[in-house]
């Protein structure tokens, strides 16, 4: 399972409050999981709107990266007996085709 996803992240939210930019985002992974997440900036002279953006995501990265790692063991197969996860079998190493045995 590949444990790293790729993220759509969509700005929901943009607003004013008193002396601070209220970002809220919309992220869904590849696996369609979805967080909501709301941070605010305080404003300041000069900064654009990219920074606003850039600052609340880095604000949000510990909660997105725990949402993230939530997801660790969601699909896997518990064997209750020997109270551990199954480990699945790797699959065989595929066989070179019959048209490269043949040309040798």
């Amino acid at each position: 399972m590949n444990t790293k996803f790729t993220m759509k992240i969509v700005i929901k939210k943009f607003i004013n409050e008193g002396d601070n930019k209220l970002v809220g985002f919309g992220i869904k992974d590849s696996e369609d999981n979805a967080l909501i997440i709301d941070k605010v900036v305080p404003l300041a002279d000069g900064k654009t709107d990219e920074q606003y953006v850039t600052l609340a995501l880095a604000a949000s990265q510990a909660e997105i990266d725990e949402w993230q790692a939530s997801f660790a063991h969601v699909g896997k197969e518990w064997d209750a007996e020997a109270n551990a996860f199954v480990v699945a079998a790797a699959a065989p190493a595929a066989e070179e085709s019959s048209e490269e045995e043949s040309s040798e």
